[in-house]
Formats: C-alpha cells, structure tokens, sequence
C-alpha cells in the first residue's frame, strides 16, 4: 500500500512584546559601549523578543500563552476546529514546568481533547523531532491531522538583579543569542491545491563521545544554591562544528532523496545568529536558493524558528518547487532537516 503525502496546510507564529535592540540590552544591565559593538559584529543579531518585561521583571508571557496564539493562528489558516486535530506534538527546551506538559495546557486551551499529545525535550532539533513524530502517524493511516508546535520561553530565567559584566562570556552569549516565540504548523493527510508535501525528515545524533556545545540546568529547591553555571555554550565548538554538519546534513539528505543542489529553490538554514547564519549558508554553497532568514531581526527562538522561516518560505513557493530546512542541536550534537516540495 503506498504511503499518502503529508501536507502542510498552515503555518502561524507569536512572537512576545515589541523588540529589544542591542542598545536596550547594553544600557538594561549598564555593559559598556564595547558590549553593544562585540553582539553587533561577533553576534550579527540586531533585536529579539522577550516574554519578560525588562524594565519590572515581570514575565507578561508564558510558553502556553505563545503556543496557544501560534497554534490558534495555524488552525485558522488551514481552516480547521480543534475538534478537527487527531494528534499534538510540542517540541521544546524550554516547557513552562515539569508537569503538567506544556503541550496539555495548550490542547486544553484550544479545546483540544481525546487525541494523543507529546512533547519532546530538545534543543534546536526539537521542532524537527516533532515534525518527524507527526509526520510517521500521519503515514501510519490512523490519523489526518496532526498539530505541530515548537516555542521557547527562556528569558523568564534572567536575573535582572546580576552583575552581568561578572558573568561569564559563555553564559554572557546566551542572553544576547536567544530570544522568546512559538510556532505551530497544521499537517493533513488530505490534500489542498498548492499545498507543499513534506518529503523527507531527518535525524541523527551524532555525538558519541563528543563534549556537549551547551548545558542547560534544572535548579529546584534543593539545590538552588548550587554553584553550578546554570547556561553555559562553547560558542567556540558551536562555530567550528556547525556548519560543517550542516553541510553533512544537506548532503545526506539530498542523497536521500536523490534531489541535486540544482533542484533546491529556498534554502531555510540554521539560525544560531546572523553572523553564523552566514558562515552556513557559505559552507553550504546553494547558489541557486533562496536563503530565508530571520535571526537577525527575531534572534534565536530555538524550536520556533524553522516556522518563522516556513512561514515567509511557504507562500513564495509555486509548483515545482523545493525547499529544505536545516537545523543543528549543539547540546548533544543533532542533525536534523526536513524537505519540502509543492506538486
């Protein structure tokens, strides 16, 4: 029996608060003008979102909140109720608590009930985890519609009190990196004229014996006096290592799918930074794409990026056309991509 075609029928994004330039950040924790320069060049990102407000500490916005706005969208678009949805996967870092899942707080929300949900824990690979979890159900035959999500919520963890100066740069990099925001996409068995099909999902842990390239930790009561670094990145590893496994990740998936460089019209890249983005792009050496990019203007949302990226890649694409997308987990050293094609 041969396998149906996944479609992508929408795609919708939240994005938190207004953006907050690289100025804001120096002059919100009193860093000198250096600062501002060294995230200009080094970093390459010019602004980000936050779901705090930086000015009262507040958190105006939870992962749910974000994940409900951006699935809401999504649904809307493929004109869908939530009764209509048979499977919810959330891919995220960055879950609101450890229980109840994040995902469940957002069915419920949007009056999802009596369907399977899931939620992956996982760096910039999570989206794709999610993405390849819904994806196999859908070709298992037993469901239509599945609803895929992936959101980061990581500037409720900022201490706004500290002496960021004193911090280290490893962790130092991490607050001007990273920025807050959801996405969600709706994928159909059924298919809609125009629709792009989703060819191909990858993955691959390839971190045996390998350092990690970032750690996160949990703190609860017990230990939150710990002195443990509580973000720490080897930006330093992250930038000899990603783009060439971005460029092993395009080459083995286009031997997958038998596809030529020359075939690919929208190239949606890693987006560690703007800066980085660059180098990939370089390495990866698709002249004929169309890179789409969005970084430098929303920073890094971890998970939620590759539907920022397809929501300005989707409505481009025409007959014909192919799309790949590649992200890279430095935490364990994942590669992960996914490819798009509209028939």
């Amino acid at each position: 029996m041969d396998e149906p075609d996944i479609h992508i029928l929408s795609v919708g994004t939240a994005l938190p608060g207004a953006p907050v330039d690289n100025a804001t950040l120096a002059d919100r924790f009193n860093m000198p003008s250096v600062w501002e320069l060294w995230i200009d060049s080094f970093i390459g990102t010019r602004t980000r979102h936050f779901a705090l407000d930086l000015e009262t500490g507040t958190i105006r916005y939870s992962l749910a909140d974000l994940g409900e706005t951006a699935a809401a969208k999504a649904l809307q678009e493929a004109g869908l109720r939530a009764s209509d949805v048979d499977v919810m996967v959330l891919g995220t870092a960055s879950p609101d608590m450890l229980m109840p899942a994040t995902v469940n707080l957002i069915a419920d929300r949007l009056g999802i009930n009596d369907v399977p949900t899931y939620q992956l824990q996982s760096g910039c690979s999570g989206a794709v985890q999610a993405l390849d979890v819904a994806h196999k159900m859908l070709l298992s035959g037993h469901y239509r519609n599945a609803l895929v999500l992936g959101a980061e919520n990581c500037a409720k963890h900022i201490d706004l009190s500290m002496d960021a100066a004193s911090l280290p740069t490893s962790e130092q990099v991490n607050g001007v990196l990273f920025g807050d925001g959801a996405g969600a996409m709706v994928l159909s068995t059924e298919p809609r004229p125009g629709t792009a099909v989703l060819r191909h999902v990858f993955l691959r842990l390839v971190g045996l014996g390998r350092e990690p390239g970032q750690t996160v930790e949990w703190f609860g009561r017990g230990d939150r006096g710990s002195d443990r670094q509580p973000i720490s990145e080897d930006y330093k590893a992250i930038e000899e290592s990603v783009p060439s496994m971005a460029a092993e990740t395009l080459e083995e998936m286009l031997d997958m799918l038998d596809w030529k460089e020359t075939d690919i019209d929208y190239l949606l890249p890693p987006q560690l930074s703007g800066t980085m983005t660059e180098k990939i792009t370089e390495r990866l050496d698709v002249p004929g794409a169309q890179e789409i990019s969005c970084v430098v203007d929303i920073g890094n949302t971890g998970n939620a990026l590759p539907f920022f990226q397809l929501e300005r890649a989707l409505p481009r694409m025409t007959t014909g056309d192919r799309t790949v997308g590649i992200a890279i987990e430095s935490s364990k050293w994942i590669k992960a991509g996914f490819a798009l094609e509209v028939c």
